[in-house]
Parts: structure tokens; sequence; C-alpha cells
């Protein structure tokens, strides 16, 4: 694994930087194809929102600069971009003056079983709710804690992911992935002004829909309403799209409209 901190060669940061203390930071999981970042636009995007809404300062051209540097650098794999806010004193207090810090990690590729993919995943139903915080609803903020939590509650390969649900049982998302469904020909996902993470193949796909004139909506999706949908998959920014098989004994098919939409995913990153 080769890293960058702010810019240069490290393979460690300071102690009293407010990313270890506090999760006071965001983070990027970018998949890298011939040296470049597909889907760059919609990481940076997403980035510059979260840190506008925790008042990070970022300076956006010499982040995208450093990070195409590094992807080519890298050529084929994973970038792992992080923000925090820099160092601090003890105390959430922040500085009065920000001096944010880049951290940049490359990465093979995760395996996956192309099974995933053409036969469609099995999930798991977590018991680890998602709470509630419109603040940091959709950020990909550094405190993960509930998706470790979720994650821990099934071992082996006969789940690929976990399905999470909200306080009120409401369906979210995936531990590591964003969650759509068919109902009608119409293609739903979940709001997440509540809480969950926006994902970049979340925003892209949306996009899509509205380029391919598929009708789209973001609305809450009651678990009963998932159960009756007639298509469910995943999609993240690294595997594309996974079509849903099962969850506790529900069963689905793989329907036309995600295989047209994994097509498209196929392509938006170079797989």
């Amino acid at each position: 694994m080769q890293s960058w901190v702010d810019g240069h060669p490290a393979e460690s940061l300071s102690i009293r930087d407010r990313g270890l203390a506090y999760g006071d930071g965001l983070f990027e999981t970018i998949a890298v194809r011939g040296g470049r970042p597909p889907l760059l636009e919609y990481h940076l995007a997403r980035l510059v929102e979260g840190c506008r809404r925790l008042a990070i300062p970022l300076d956006l051209p010499l982040m995208r600069t450093e990070l195409l540097a590094f992807s080519a650098g890298l050529g084929e794999g994973v970038t792992k971009l992080m923000v925090t806010r820099g160092e601090g004193l003890r105390g959430y207090a922040p500085p009065p003056v920000a001096l944010p810090r880049r951290i940049l990690q490359g990465a093979p590729f995760p395996t996956y079983a192309q099974a995933n993919a053409e036969q469609g995943v099995q999930l798991f139903p977590c018991t680890t709710r998602l709470a509630e915080q419109p603040l940091l609803a959709g950020l990909k903020h550094l405190n993960r804690l509930e998706q470790v939590i979720a994650r821990a509650e099934w071992q082996g390969s006969e789940f690929a992911e976990g399905l999470m649900r909200d306080q009120a049982g409401r369906v979210i998302e995936g531990v590591f992935s964003n969650l759509f469904v068919v109902i009608d020909g119409v293609l739903v996902t979940a709001d997440l002004s509540r809480c969950g993470v926006a994902g970049v193949m979340r925003a892209a796909l949306l996009d899509v829909a509205r380029a391919e004139g598929i009708k789209a909506d973001v609305r809450d999706l009651p678990y009963d309403t998932f159960l009756a949908a007639d298509e469910v998959f995943l999609c993240n920014s690294l595997f594309g799209i996974w079509p849903v098989r099962s969850v506790t004994g529900h069963h689905w098919s793989v329907g036309p409209l995600t295989r047209k939409l994994q097509a498209i995913a196929r392509d938006l990153l170079d797989i």
C-alpha cells in the first residue's frame, strides 16, 4: 500500500489529528482504472458538500491535482481519500484556524465473487439500526461505527451484504452500498435526509435515469414496500451493481431494469 500525506509520500501522521481523535473529517473510496478515477467529479462534489457542512476549508484545485497524480501512479486499484480538520488540542472545540490534512492511500481492488453480479446476492438483515442525524445525513464522514457494528453481525460468504434500516424500520441502504428498488416501472431509492450515505454511484444512476427517461423517485421506503418491489439491487463505486435475490426468505428475480442499469454502471466504471 502506498500513501501520501499533504501531497508527499508518508506512512504516519500526528496523534493530535482530529480525524483520529473525533472522526472529524470525511473520506472517499475511489476506483482507479488505467490511472484515472472514472467517477472523479461525483466524488469531489460530495467531498465539497461534506467540507461545507463540517466547515472544513478545502483547496479543491490542490485536492484534484494530488488525487489525479496519485491515481496515475497507482494505475489500477482503489484510492482512499481522507480530509481531516487537521491537528488540535484536547477537547471538542475545533481550532480557530483549521489546517486540514489530506491523506491518500492506495490498495488493490477487492475480490468479489462474479456470481454477485451475475446471479445476485443474499442480504443479511442487520439488527443494527441507523441513528437519525440530519446534520450528518448523506455525508461520508470518518465515524463509521454503525457500519462496523453491523458488519460484525455476520461471517462467511453466504451473505454478500447487509440490509440497514433506520429507527422507524424504513429501508435505507446496505452496509457499504446504496439500495434501489423498482416498483411498477419506477426506480426508487431511499430518502437520505435523516441518515445514510449518499453514494456517488447512487448519484450517477439517478442522473442516468433522468437522461434515459427512466422515472425515478427518492422517497421513504417502508419495509413492506421494499418486500413488495419488483426488482431490488445494490450499487457502489467499486462493484457497480449487484442484483438482490433474497432477504429473510423473500426472493426476487433479476429484472430488466436492473440489467440495463448494470451495463451502464460497468461503462461508468470502465469495468
